[in-house]
């Protein structure tokens, strides 16, 4: 939050002498003495006071600010007036003829103040709707007295300052350094906006992108160039009560006015309704309001806000960002960078908070591989109760599969690591049609390894690995499948994770001829999620255990398609020699013999397991009668006869 600059000791000083000055041709105005020349001599005194001062006193700032009429600015005067000067309280009760009165009312304004206006008093006039005064019995408004609210008084005496009530709402803005172009485009375009409108509040801005800290600060710098300084409102600290928030708006609308603020509302997409809730703010402010937030926000609200939308930063743009916030610790780390660079959708602030985390190394590859776990902490996303995180343990060493499905899991590996130099570097994102991301369909029978290639592709590239269950995200209300798959992607972009999403074939399937609304949204679901995987910035994978149950057009938009074969004798004994850790005691173990198994990949490592367990109960290293009786256990489990043929050989108990 930028403050308020504090006003001169001689300003304060000038202004104390016209509040004085002003007051005491007010005094006038109330006596009853039919001489006027002692109000044309105090109304001399005030315009000289007035014509010495460099800057407009308080009160004329106030009146001009809030579109006071001459009989409006006189009734603020005269409600303040027993509050700053106690002597005008007995001119008030004298005035009124009634030593109680010791306050103004608006009655006494209608009998002694020129230019008498009754709807001067109306709640939705300045005076009260902003407000600048209160009525202490609004029943009665004419009798009732007239006080100014305390914000109002300090701000006649030339205090500057945020509104207390206002400051539970408000979050730092930091200062920002040098902004990206994109950044500066977006910045001229607010200020375009409000050129074309007459005025920085004649509408409401929405501007939004990646980059959160970013946009705050370009509708900083919009609001510098228009003369304005900047506060931010967090908008999931908003309150949920319209009618709260409506006398929050009139708080904001006043403080525009007293400090010159521009306000930044900051919608958080983690926070439900969160958007909602800024649009109605701002379209309920008549004050300067720039909405910042990652998507295009649309909901209901008295004023539409206009757009501007913000681009991802050039991959140039990212390196010069890192460089600038390594400082000389950037030597020897430009591998690292570019990585960096085309991973993480970072803005700046996230930068120098990661550059932060991370002390130079001796070994640059060591100071890089830091600092990609710093970018993989600070990119993290927020996918609480939409997805399952997965931490990365396998290798490629750990998968038993075809030679060919192992070259095209490694050929998807090479896409994601490189992805910034083929289609920036090497110029072929201005040939695409389509979007920049990698997305694979991983398929066949439940256990052959999906999930582990996955996790092996998301080890090697260092990245986080976050499963969704599509049959849980698609919802039967039309459009919640939408913003629930909106949900998922937009907290994972920042962070270009691996995706993995499993049971494809809820979604994708097949479908018959549109029948009714809710075929029609279907469909939309489906190409929603089509573009959302293809402008993806990271790896997108999917998995079905039933290929052909999938639409052939949504296939031909995928990248990658790997068939994941049910594994023959010769991998099934292959993964039996790898399943157990180096540091499992075993004795006798015959993988040739266990082969003949006919189970998956999946099944054989819960046998092993589950053989494991009943080793260490027993005391004794893992033996093929342990493992026999895990077979057993396993095969009931899939409801499925053990055959004789497949334990022949065994040690039975």
């Amino acid at each position: 939050m930028t403050e308020p600059a504090e006003p001169t000791d001689a300003w304060l000083s000038a202004n104390h002498r016209y509040l004085v000055a002003a007051l005491e041709a007010l005094r006038c105005r109330l006596d009853d003495d039919d001489d006027p020349a002692p109000l044309r001599k105090a109304q001399s005194a005030r315009n000289r006071v007035r014509r010495a001062m460099t800057e407009p006193p308080a009160l004329d700032r106030i009146a001009d600010g809030f579109g006071l009429s001459p009989f409006e600015r006189d009734v603020l005067l005269l409600a303040a007036g027993p509050t700053l000067d106690t002597p005008f309280a007995h001119v008030c009760a004298q005035a009124q003829g009634d030593s109680s009165r010791t306050y103004a009312t608006f009655a006494l304004a209608l009998t002694k103040l020129p230019g008498a206006q009754w709807n001067a008093l109306s709640p939705a006039g300045p005076l009260r709707r902003t407000p600048l005064l209160r009525l202490a019995h609004p029943d009665i408004p004419t009798t009732s007295a007239l006080y100014v609210e305390e914000r109002i008084l300090h701000a006649l005496a030339g205090l500057s300052y945020l509104d207390p009530e206002l400051e539970p709402h408000t979050a730092p803005l930091a200062e920002p350094g040098a902004l990206s172009p994109a950044l500066q485009e977006a910045a001229r375009s607010v200020a375009a906006i409000w050129s074309a409108e007459g005025a920085p509040g004649a509408v409401p801005v929405l501007v939004h992108g990646r980059q959160r800290a970013g946009l705050r600060h370009a509708a900083a710098a919009a609001y510098r160039s228009a003369g304005l300084r900047s506060v931010c409102l967090r908008a999931a600290d908003l309150p949920a009560d319209p009618v709260a928030r409506d006398r929050l708006a009139r708080l904001c609308e006043r403080e525009s006015v007293l400090a010159g603020i521009g306000w930044i509302i900051d919608v958080d997409d983690a926070v439900p309704e969160c958007g909602r809730t800024a649009l109605d703010l701002a379209g309920r402010l008549a004050a300067p309001v720039v909405v910042t937030a990652h998507e295009p926000l649309d909901g209901p609200g008295p004023r539409r806000p206009v757009r501007v939308a913000v681009g991802r930063a050039s991959a140039d743009e990212l390196r010069t960002v890192w460089r600038q916030a390594l400082g000389p610790a950037a030597a020897g780390l430009d591998r690292w960078i570019d990585m960096a660079a085309g991973q993480f959708d970072l803005d700046a602030d996230d930068v120098a908070s990661v550059a932060g985390q991370v002390p130079a190394a001796a070994d640059p590859d060591d100071t890089g591989a830091r600092l990609w776990d710093a970018c993989r902490r600070q990119a993290r996303p927020a996918l609480n109760g939409l997805a399952e995180r997965i931490e990365p343990r396998a290798r490629w060493e750990d998968l038993v599969l075809p030679d060919v499905q192992l070259r095209v899991l490694r050929q998807i590996a090479a896409h994601v690591r490189h992805r910034l130099t083929v289609w920036e570097d090497w110029g072929f994102a201005a040939r695409s049609g389509r979007g920049l991301g990698t997305a694979a369909l991983f398929s066949g029978p439940s256990g052959t390894g999906k999930t582990l290639a996955a996790e092996v592709i998301a080890g090697a590239l260092r990245l986080d690995l976050y499963r969704i269950d599509l049959s849980q995200v698609v919802d039967k209300y039309i459009g919640e499948t939408e913003k629930n798959l909106s949900r998922v992607f937009d907290a994972a972009e920042a962070g270009g994770a691996v995706l993995l999403f499993d049971e494809a074939d809820a979604l994708f399937g097949k479908r018959s001829e549109v029948q009714d609304s809710h075929d029609r949204h279907a469909n939309i679901e489906v190409g929603h999620l089509l573009q959302r995987i293809e402008a993806y910035q990271g790896l997108a994978v999917l998995t079905t255990n039933l290929k052909d149950a999938l639409d052939p057009a949504f296939l031909r938009r995928l990248r990658f398609t790997v068939p994941f074969p049910f594994p023959d004798a010769s991998a099934r004994e292959e993964i039996w020699q790898r399943v157990f850790p180096e540091q499992t005691p075993a004795e006798g173990l015959d993988p040739a013999a266990l082969a003949r198994l006919s189970v998956s990949g999946g099944t054989i490592r819960n046998i092993a397991l589950g053989a494991a367990f009943l080793a260490a109960d027993a005391g004794r290293p893992v033996g093929m009668d342990h493992l026999l009786a895990a077979a057993r256990t396993e095969y009931a489990k899939l409801e499925r006869p053990l055959t004789g043929a497949e334990v022949t050989g065994w040690t039975a108990r």
